[in-house]
């Protein structure tokens, strides 16, 4: 006998292998569970956001369970393409039809705890031993085989299945958040490609005039070859340049017709004009916080759960199998004597099955199912630690950021006097086009940069929206 039989036989005190007690065993054990407690894993994190993250908002904000995707998103043009997303991108829709199916899978356990009936009509004719043809028909109600759950292995795989569903859930809301950033993170990346797109050419536009000047000082004597080729060089970095934002343009308009699931509208395409401030702050609070707030974290703990309840439903392997088969209606001869009196008639058949030997096979669906739940466990951790490192990440982002953003634009600012001073003192003849020519590049590469920061730091409030678990709850 197994040992987790031979547990349970004590426990219910069959310790003598008498009729009676076995039959007072099996009455006490139905609808008992063999699913193990459930205790939820320590988060494998510190209590508190690593030094150097910020976890204070910039400014009061609501908790972010009553900040949906909304509010957090203050642009009209980018809530409208998130919107179209919502409805139409692929993704979604897979996650969401996932949540179907695991509904139906879970209808499906459901219905194994309950018994089947089905109409039944047969009719057999074959030769009868002293000649002739003997008939039979019957017709009426059969319940196909029917397991009593003593042992709850259906309820198992039945709790196993839910925890399933739930998990395509928050899968579902998982698929959402990421869809949000990722739309929000790629409109950003089109506002910021059309405003390079505008300096590089405002820059070619200065560089052309800069390169007439220097040819027209060329051809009478007074510039170098030098020059003339430095500034030539110039103008064609900058067309480098304004082929490079063109095709990048281009790339974030097709991410954002892929993430929408169809073609969007110009005037959502144009990012001109946009707010200053195009998020709501966001409040960190705490780590242990992610477990509430993450809808992966939340799929990883459902899925975790569902592992679980298979470790039931392997232990209840070792125990009988007992089934009911029953059918009642009515046989005859003769179909036209099917429905008399006398033809009516019923059949009840019980069985219990008890394993004995299997080669290991119950042994080694429990050993997987143990298995199958330390993996989940792993995994459930795992989602914590990448959610910690995600949200420390955009906190330590957003305490930086700003600062690096300043920085840049007091840049961007002197390289823009130097150019100005240079261009005077050119033109004055007190100084080379050398130095104009480098003051032009030095402030070019200074204001992608300031463009480029500024996209980070926006980008990174969508990162840690994300992080946080924002983005699924619609208002």
């Amino acid at each position: 006998m197994p040992k987790t039989v031979q547990t349970l036989a004590v426990r219910f005190g069959a310790r003598k292998r008498t009729p009676l007690a076995a039959a007072c065993a099996a009455m006490a054990l139905a609808g008992c569970s063999l699913i193990p407690v459930y205790d939820r894993p320590a988060a494998p994190v510190p209590s508190q956001w690593p030094m150097g993250a910020d976890a204070a908002p910039a400014q009061a904000a609501p908790p972010l369970q009553t900040l949906p995707w909304r509010d957090f998103v203050l642009d009209t043009r980018l809530r409208a393409v998130i919107g179209r997303a919502l409805a139409d991108n692929r993704d979604l829709r897979v996650a969401a039809l996932a949540i179907e199916q695991a509904r139906a899978q879970y209808q499906i356990r459901s219905a194994d705890q309950t018994p089947t009936l089905n109409l039944a009509v047969t009719g057999n004719r074959q030769p009868a031993p002293g000649g002739g043809i003997s008939s039979a028909y019957t017709a009426g109600l059969a319940m196909a085989s029917w397991e009593i759950d003593f042992f709850g292995r259906i309820a198992s795989l039945k709790e196993a299945a839910l925890a399933q569903f739930l998990a395509s859930e928050e899968a579902r809301r998982a698929v959402q958040t990421s869809l949000i950033a990722a739309v929000a993170s790629a409109w950003l990346s089109l506002q910021t490609n059309d405003e390079l797109l505008v300096l590089t050419q405002r820059t070619l536009v200065a560089r052309e005039d800069s390169l007439r000047l220097i040819r027209l000082r060329f051809d009478q004597g007074v510039a170098s070859a030098l020059d003339l080729r430095q500034a030539e060089s110039l103008v064609a970095s900058a067309r480098v340049a304004l082929a490079q934002q063109q095709r990048l343009r281009q790339q974030d308009v097709n991410a954002l017709t892929l993430l929408a699931g169809q073609s969007l509208p110009e005037e959502l395409l144009d990012t001109r004009g946009g707010s200053e401030v195009p998020f709501a702050p966001v409040p960190a609070g705490l780590p242990s916080d992610l477990l509430a707030r993450r809808a992966d974290v939340r799929q990883a703990e459902q899925l975790l759960i569902a592992a679980n309840a298979s470790i039931g439903a392997a232990r209840a392997a070792f125990f009988p199998r007992i089934a009911l088969t029953a059918s009642a209606g009515t046989a005859s001869n003769a179909l036209s004597g099917l429905f008399k009196d006398g033809s009516w008639g019923w059949t009840l058949a019980p069985q219990a099955v008890l394993p004995i030997f299997d080669a290991g096979r119950n042994q080694a669906g429990l050993d997987s199912a143990r298995v199958g739940r330390e993996m989940a466990v792993a995994q459930y951790e795992k989602a914590i630690q990448v959610a910690f490192r995600e949200v420390s990440d955009a906190l330590a982002g957003r305490a930086t950021l700003g600062d690096q953003w300043q920085a840049q634009q007091a840049q961007t600012e002197a390289e823009a006097e130097r150019l100005r001073l240079a261009d005077l003192r050119y033109r004055n003849g007190v100084a080379s086009s050398l130095d104009m020519l480098d003051a032009q590049r030095a402030l070019f590469a200074s204001q992608q940069a300031l463009a480029q920061t500024r996209l980070a730091l926006r980008q990174n409030q969508v990162l840690l929206y994300k992080a946080l678990g924002g983005g699924w709850d619609m208002p």
